[in-house]
């Protein structure tokens, strides 16, 4: 392969990850709005289309591996395409929790603990998703430590939620007289609820990931990878 179509490779790649990522990114979007609006039909869309990230991912692996195989890169290169590998991953895992958004819309059977903002806390998810995105189309070394300082931020507010909702359950949601039936679907509503928070929070991890995996490309710098 000429030197010219061995680049265009590398471009194709690049220009195809940052797809699957704007994809990624709208099934997040319309996770978090099935939730929000209780919209069983959008909660459904998300869950079935969740095979074509996976055909996606598919795809972009064989690139990834043609690309190692056949022209067995060096330096930078092969930095490029393992740290696009790796970041196609971290986006095949997000629609997963994408799709566990619409599974949860699904089982909701009412609103419950209303000071736990779930819509802004995957508000920040998604942005930290984009920023991510970003950075690995510019390789833009200071928005990847940025991302990764914005992480501590999200792990501190779904830790303060999930207390919210435990001391909620305990101080007023289970009075001496509440049936046994409803006390049954209380929790199943809170484990519900506390499953989409631990969620919303694995999806800040993978754009921490992407982000040290471009950061890892970019200056082969290690540091936000451990």
């Amino acid at each position: 392969m000429a030197r010219k179509e061995y680049q265009q490779k590398l471009n194709e790649l690049r220009e195809n990850v940052l797809y699957m990522g704007e994809i990624v990114q709208e099934r997040l979007r319309m996770g978090l709005a099935a939730l929000e609006d209780k919209d069983e039909a959008l909660a459904e869309e998300v869950i079935t289309r969740d095979a074509e990230i996976n055909e996606m991912y598919l795809e972009l692996e064989r690139e990834c591996t043609d690309l190692i195989a056949l022209q067995q890169p060096v330096a930078g290169d092969l930095r490029f395409i393992a740290a696009s590998f790796k970041i196609i991953t971290d986006l095949e895992r997000v629609a997963d929790l994408a799709t566990n958004l619409g599974e949860y819309t699904k089982q909701a059977t009412r609103d419950l603990f209303p000071d736990v903002d779930v819509q802004g806390i995957g508000s920040d998810t998604l942005e930290m998703v984009e920023a991510a995105m970003a950075a690995y189309a510019t390789e833009n070394v200071a928005d990847c430590y940025e991302i990764a300082e914005r992480d501590d931020a999200l792990d501190e507010r779904c830790e303060r939620a999930s207390e919210v909702v435990v001391r909620d359950l305990i101080e007023t949601e289970l009075g001496d007289g509440t049936d046994e039936n409803e006390i049954e679907e209380m929790l199943q509503d809170v484990s519900r609820l506390l499953l989409t928070i631990r969620d919303l929070e694995r999806v800040g991890d993978h754009a921490v990931n992407i982000a040290a995996r471009t950061l890892y490309m970019a200056e082969n710098d290690d540091e936000l990878l451990f």
